[in-house]
């Protein structure tokens, strides 16, 4: 398995807000100046294609943050939707992640990875990376219960689908944090039919995972599911 790593780029110019907001699953417009949102590129499908932090210094400047290995796919895939647009993406480089409040914000400074993967996993901050493209869709991630998804926005890629399960249905499997003993599963393993992993680190007993899972499933396993942070917690279904 490669070594998780982040790569930042900048996006400016006068379309770049407008541009994203056709992309990505949350309000560029609302977005806070200067703090990071997990947020998410879906494939038309419904399901998150890229997941990336987006940081809105001002309208027409953004600071859009992937995995390392999401990277140049990601790069291309703007600059094929961005064409006509008037912005520029170029690659910063490497930056390095700390968990602040609920968030991650990025920097060049470097942190411990496995440090960050240890605090994101405990705090619910599942990440998509090469392997787990195309595989979740945001609401299973609880993206919507961290300001990744507004389900009020005009169209994105994907928002048919995305909308749809909001407002007329609702996800069968969704994010859990659990503690499990062994080998520390990879990314995409099913520990059952109903049960697959999303992001994983070892702890000195075992592991602990983020994994979207039929809650019944859970069951089953010989598995501790731990308590996610309270904003995480609730039932991920629109409320009735």
């Amino acid at each position: 398995m490669s070594q998780l790593a982040f790569t930042a780029f900048s996006l400016n110019g006068i379309d770049a807000q407008k541009f994203l907001q056709g992309q990505v699953t949350v309000h560029t417009e609302r977005l806070p100046e200067n703090e990071s949102r997990y947020t998410a590129i879906c494939d038309l499908k419904g399901r998150i294609h890229f997941g990336l932090w987006i940081k809105r210094l001002n309208p027409e400047s953004f600071e859009l943050v992937t995995t390392q290995d999401q990277a140049e796919e990601f790069s291309k895939h703007i600059k094929k939707f961005g064409a006509f647009s008037k912005m520029k993406l170029e690659e910063i480089g490497q930056v390095f992640p700390n968990i602040v409040g609920h968030q991650t914000e990025f920097s060049q400074t470097e942190t411990d990875i496995k440090t960050w993967q240890l605090q994101a996993i405990q705090s619910g901050q599942a990440w998509i990376t090469q392997a787990t493209e195309h595989v979740f869709q945001p609401q299973e991630l609880r993206l919507h219960q961290r300001d990744g998804v507004h389900f009020d926005k005009g169209c994105y890629l994907g928002q048919e689908i995305v909308a749809r399960l909001w407002f007329k249905a609702k996800p069968k499997h969704w994010l859990h944090l659990i503690q499990g003993k062994g080998d520390v599963p990879s990314p995409t393993t099913q520990l059952s039919k109903d049960i697959e992993v999303v992001n994983s680190v070892a702890t000195e007993d075992g592991y602990i995972a983020l994994v979207v899972a039929k809650p019944t499933a859970l069951e089953e396993l010989d598995l501790t599911v731990l308590d996610l942070p309270e904003a995480l917690s609730g039932d991920v279904a629109r409320p009735q």
